[in-house]
């Protein structure tokens, strides 16, 4: 093995370790977002932000919920493809 594929093979090791760090990361800030969606007040109004804005929207607490339940399952899975 050269010295080259050898740097190269370290690469990858590392970009895959820190993409799985990173996921970890957003999988475990989706469980807080959920959690505190769960435990908020029936009266309370939910906004969310547009992507790549400052703007919110107001929207419902159940889809919102929901949609967020889907999306750490989505990441959990591919989570458990690495």
């Amino acid at each position: 093995m050269s010295v080259r594929s050898s740097e190269q093979t370290d690469d990858l090791a590392q970009d895959e370790r820190s993409a799985r760090e990173e996921l970890n990361r957003r999988i475990k800030e989706q469980k807080v977002v959920i959690d505190e969606l769960s435990h908020l007040k029936k009266n309370r109004k939910v906004y969310i932000q547009q992507p790549n804005s400052n703007i919110f929207f107001l929207t419902d607490k159940g889809e919102t919920l929901s949609s967020c339940k889907k999306e750490l399952d989505r990441m959990k899975k591919d989570h458990q493809d690495m």
